[in-house]
């Protein structure tokens, strides 16, 4: 089963999400801030990281780089979901993350769907030692 840590501070978004995550047959955790997502992706080592930009206690771009720069956590893929501007994507990716998602364009208002067809397209196009499964 694919381990997925959503780092959300929006109670709605992080329960909703976590809620279709584990629906659609993945393992999922959730932190609130910064640092709870640096110790539990430590602690858990999931398959993937969905991080929020906006976090409480340290920047979502701050725990980005914190998790490529720790030799444990390093090689974990990472999904920046953000409210933010597209225009911040190529400095995001420089710094480790694999995708960049809009809220916006997500709709998860709407229901999950869209974002569970991304994720999938996602893991399918990771290194099969990563993802270990291209489906839930």
């Amino acid at each position: 089963m694919i381990k997925i840590l959503l780092v959300e501070d929006s109670k709605f978004l992080r329960l909703a999400t976590e809620r279709a995550l584990t629906r659609a047959g993945y393992e999922a955790s959730s932190a609130i801030d910064g640092p709870e997502a640096l110790r539990l992706a430590r602690e858990t080592l999931p398959d993937l990281i969905l991080l929020d930009m906006l976090l409480p206690k340290m920047t979502g771009p701050d725990v980005l780089k914190a998790l490529k720069s720790d030799p444990l956590t390093k090689a974990i893929p990472v999904v920046v979901m953000t409210g933010l501007s597209q225009k911040n994507a190529a400095r995001l990716g420089k710094d480790g993350a694999i995708a960049f998602l809009e809220k916006g364009d997500l709709a998860l208002d709407k229901g999950p769907e869209k974002l569970l067809a991304m994720l999938k397209d996602i893991l399918e196009k990771l290194p099969a030692e990563r993802s270990r499964a291209t489906t839930a």
